[in-house]
């Protein structure tokens, strides 16, 4: 009896078609010219920018099966404005860089040893994943009750609505991930800054609320500088309501969760949804490492779209929006994207040699996916066999399990 994976017969079934890179006469999409060497296409006389062109065959229409109109659902960090501050940097992606993406927007932020992101909160949940260096973040609730916690490379941080916070660096160079819960991100009445409202609150009133000199004030900067130098600190906090801990943590420490099960063999997958971090009701995730040429099986997600940040590696994605409408992007690290709400996809890692690493986010409080094998495989197979006009025996021998990352073969 034959074993089937859908994903791979599709898979190749949609790299056959598009396999031709050049023509006859050179040229082609590995050289950034739309030319399928069966006829179509022609040579880019006009302006172009030749190395987008070569990082993005699929733009080119590399993919025959791509077809009808599909919005643009990819945006790069090296294409968003970057603030260089005192103490570090920050360069984001919100609805107005990448309009499909209405649930989540992100940012990437740098602190050198010792420099604060300033005290505020935000309308809109916070989480953040820590890739380089080392962190100390700290926030305070509605209660009284509070946490300090130092957070290593692979951590994760989540402050909900509304929650006082602030993050410090503790190695010479740190950097991490942002992510907020509204695409809309940057408007105002989003984020607030507290030496921003200090300074548009009149001294008599301060000096009222905090029982101090209205003189106390008089340093406090303006406008606010968002990152500021500083030196590392090493206060104890008590008092309050006592630390946040357990189930109401802020914290989720990487090393404290094994990685899930993947029974396609193809890489790594660590979930992180209120399942595994209790706080975190807003914002899940995935962190996902992918072998050289492997498949991150074809799946939708039944409850929220889908963000992503690449960190290392390149790969492919194609998109299926229904309808006949379907759109494959190619993407490397430091790219965003977004698929939207149950759109159909899979990510493709194109290298030979090198993992393709990203992180998944949903607006929702647990990750979800249906596998496409998994479906068809749980289906009827006489149904399944006479709707894909397949084999029978094909149709039966379908994997039952999610394969989730599959290793190339």
């Amino acid at each position: 009896m034959r074993v089937f994976q859908i994903s791979s017969l599709l898979l190749a079934a949609s790299g056959a078609s598009g396999a031709v890179l050049e023509s006859q006469n050179g040229g082609g999409f590995e050289d950034g010219q739309p030319i399928d060497g069966n006829g179509k296409g022609a040579p880019i006389l006009g302006g172009t920018n030749h190395a987008l062109d070569l990082q993005n065959p699929d733009n080119l229409g590399q993919q025959s099966t791509d077809n009808g109109v599909v919005p643009n659902v990819k945006w790069s960090f090296s294409d968003s404005k970057t603030r260089i501050l005192k103490g570090g940097w920050v360069r984001e992606q919100v609805v107005t860089d990448l309009p499909t993406s209405k649930d989540i927007s992100g940012a990437q932020q740098h602190l050198t040893k010792g420099s604060i992101r300033e005290l505020h909160w935000h309308r809109v949940a916070e989480w953040g994943y820590v890739y380089a260096g080392s962190i100390s973040v700290s926030g305070v609730d509605q209660n009284g009750q509070f946490q300090v916690a130092t957070l290593e490379e692979g951590d994760i941080w989540y402050f909900p609505k509304g929650v006082a916070h602030t993050v410090q660096g503790l190695d010479d160079e740190n950097e991490f991930l942002l992510i907020f819960d509204d695409g809309n991100f940057d408007a105002v009445g989003t984020t607030f800054n507290v030496d921003d409202w200090i300074t548009h609150t009149p001294k008599s009133i301060l000096a009222k609320n905090f029982g101090l000199s209205e003189d106390v004030f008089g340093t406090v900067p303006s406008p606010n500088p968002y990152i500021t130098n500083g030196t590392v600190d090493h206060h104890n906090v008590t008092g309050g309501n006592g630390e946040l801990t357990g189930n109401a943590s802020f914290a989720y420490f990487s090393k404290d969760h094994p990685l899930e099960k993947v029974p396609g063999g193809g890489g790594t997958l660590r979930i992180v949804d209120s399942k595994t971090f209790p706080i975190a009701t807003t914002i899940a995730a995935t962190v996902v490492t992918l072998e050289p040429k492997g498949l991150r099986e074809l799946h939708w997600h039944p409850n929220a779209e889908e963000w992503l940040y690449f960190h290392k590696g390149q790969g492919r994605a194609t998109v299926f929006l229904g309808s006949s409408a379907a759109r494959t992007f190619d993407f490397r690290a430091g790219d965003t994207g977004v698929f939207p709400d149950n759109s159909g996809h899979y990510i493709e890692n194109t290298s030979d040699t090198e993992e393709l690493v990203w992180i998944e986010i949903y607006k929702s409080d647990r990750v979800e996916d249906i596998s496409l094998t998994q479906w068809l495989a749980l289906t009827p197979a006489g149904i399944v066999a006479t709707t894909l006009k397949i084999p029978l025996d094909v149709a039966e021998n379908l994997q039952k399990e999610k394969q989730l990352l599959i290793k190339n073969r």
